[in-house]
């Protein structure tokens, strides 16, 4: 995999669950400087957090026998949940010419959510999508881990 090309003016979308941020690339290509200039951050507990109720059980009809029924995931609906709220957001900055490219990072499971309900609009400008988790990280440790992936 080549390295992430941060151009001037580029936007990078760093997300996880529960945390986005939109920093721009003030630098150049070779001498990235990535500024935050947007910040979102949602509550998102553990599903036992969550979730209350026992897992349910469902009568095979007439007989005794009964069966399991998984216990939701409230966690992982939050995030399917969260990756919409962004892509909607995207999608609405895209429409006002906010951006020309932009680079999406987030692990595996929310980038597949994200990509899953882009816009065509917003799709068309994205570059790179970077299947890692780096939203604890400084902006300095996204700038070097990017210019490595």
């Amino acid at each position: 995999m080549s390295a992430v090309r941060l151009e001037h003016d580029i936007w990078v979308l760093v997300a996880d669950g529960e945390k986005a941020l939109f920093l721009r690339n003030e630098g150049d290509a070779e001498y990235p400087h990535l500024e935050v200039f947007r910040e979102i951050h949602e509550d998102n507990p553990a599903t036992h957090d969550q979730g209350t109720d026992r897992p349910g059980r469902l009568h095979d009809g007439t007989q005794a026998h009964r069966s399991a029924v998984q216990e939701t995931d409230w966690h992982r609906i939050e995030k399917a949940r969260f990756a919409k709220e962004l892509s909607d957001r995207l999608y609405k900055m895209a429409h006002r010419h906010s951006f020309k490219k932009i680079v999406l990072v987030a692990p595996p499971v929310v980038l597949g959510e994200l990509r899953k309900d882009l816009h065509k609009e917003v799709a068309d400008k994205v570059t790179a999508e970077v299947p890692k988790t780096l939203t604890n990280h400084t902006v300095d440790e996204m700038e070097k881990i990017l210019m490595a992936s």
